[in-house]
């Protein structure tokens, strides 16, 4: 019984709403872009977040990056002629971040060099990565083809070489790419393997690989290119001794990360009179990513909600409306016997119906405006379930908070008055 006259007071709210079909209409439309822009903006929002965090992650929730970087003293007299600098992550460094931390699984320590690869006709400028086999463990990127860096490599000094797809297929084009010998410089090696590469994005952090990478082992680099760096520029020329350009820590669990950095940085305070490194925590970074997103949606959604608000006022605006144009029709149902509760039912129930189809009309345009954008402008968006059913229960919570009023309004009406209301 109870479901029958919940079933016949919405059979009448939708036919009382359907007497002014285009009033109806205009009412929902504040609900429907209130509901849309709330989805839309925060699945544009979340997109623009998820590439960033992404990144993050593929660094590694356990891994601490520390890099060299050029001091400031070092750039202010980098125009003086035939000016050396020496700076950097040392080899000692290495050493003394595993003997010194017990969290410390193990190490990638990387040699960084600019030379020209040559195949026949074909030239690329390379970075050449001199690192170790823990490289490719700690930086974790798909094999196309071949292998990468053995301990037998780096135990037999052999001349041996990684390229990333880009650089294989700039070089290697027309030729068996695992098996080439690959002029570095004025060396050859053999490559043995093509590996996947992450574009850069740059940002806070930047990924530890670049497309034009050539990975050697870490002694071959040292022992054919050195720890000389030379720059020529008009007029000058820039000299530069860095033993190491990056080491990648892993760490034993995330829990022991952050303190491990701590120690790591207040070590290397000690050793280097000049601030010639940077140490980047990616957990710490992922986790001020997550809370600077979730900030972010909530600010999108607030703007977004302000719709729905203005949305919800124009419903109390037409139900106040409706409501004076139906006082007679109130007042032959309370003469004949109809409660005040029936009243409050009958006009929620129509306010919910208006803001429940609006808010269903507002996700299919919701939905469509991030496939939108995301077509048009290869923005990344997502949509999440969280965000349409949030969307469907503020829309029904507008229609239920802005038609009480209105609603208790028509039941308190005097049933005589309103019989005399022309």
């Amino acid at each position: 019984m109870q479901i029958f006259n919940v079933a016949r007071n919405i059979h009448l709210g939708i036919k009382s709403l359907m007497l002014h079909k285009l009033r109806s209409l205009l009412t929902m439309l504040g609900i429907v872009f209130g509901v849309s822009s709330v989805i839309a903006m925060l699945s544009i929002g979340e997109g623009a977040s998820k590439e960033a965090l992404e990144q993050i992650r593929k660094l590694g929730s356990t891994n601490i990056l520390i890099s060299t970087i050029k001091p400031v003293e070092d750039e202010a007299v980098a125009n003086v002629q035939s000016h050396m600098s020496i700076y950097g992550l040392l080899y000692d460094d290495e050493q003394r971040i595993i003997e010194t931390f017990p969290a410390v699984q193990r190490t990638a320590p990387v040699k960084e060099v600019r030379k020209e690869g040559r195949l026949y006709e074909r030239a690329l400028e390379l970075r050449v990565v001199g690192t170790t086999p823990a490289w490719f463990d700690l930086v974790q990127r798909s094999f196309i083809a071949g292998r990468g860096i053995f301990q037998r490599d780096v135990d037999t000094h052999a001349h041996v070489v990684v390229l990333t797809e880009y650089g294989a297929r700039r070089l290697l084009a027309t030729e068996r790419a695992i098996g080439a010998q690959l002029r570095i410089g004025s060396e050859y090696f053999e490559v043995v393997g093509i590996v996947q590469s992450e574009a850069e994005q740059g940002g806070t952090i930047q990924t530890p690989d670049q497309e034009v990478d050539a990975y050697i082992p870490l002694n071959v680099a040292r022992s054919c290119f050195g720890d000389m760096i030379i720059r020529r520029t008009s007029g000058s020329r820039e000299m530069a001794r860095v033993e190491l350009h990056q080491l990648i820590v892993q760490i034993r669990s995330d829990e022991e990360v952050e303190p491990t950095a701590a120690g790591i940085t207040r070590m290397l305070e000690r050793f280097h009179k000049k601030t010639d490194y940077r140490v980047s925590v990616p957990l710490a970074l992922l986790r001020q990513a997550e809370a600077t997103k979730r900030n972010f949606n909530i600010v999108l959604g607030s703007i977004a909600g302000i719709s729905l608000l203005v949305g919800g006022i124009g419903i109390m605006n037409i139900m106040l409306a409706s409501v004076t144009e139906r006082t007679r029709e109130i007042g032959v149902r309370r003469a004949i016997g109809a409660k005040r509760k029936q009243i409050v039912v009958q006009f929620l129930i129509e306010t919910v119906v208006l803001s429940t189809l609006g808010g269903f009309i507002g996700i299919g345009i919701g939905v469509s405006i991030p496939w939108l954008v995301t077509r048009f402008s290869g923005m990344p968006t997502v949509v999440t379930p969280d965000s349409l059913v949030l969307s469907v229960g503020i829309s029904m919570a507008v229609g239920i908070v802005f038609g009480i009023y209105p609603a208790v309004r028509a039941a308190n009406l005097d049933p005589i008055e309103a019989l005399r209301h022309e």
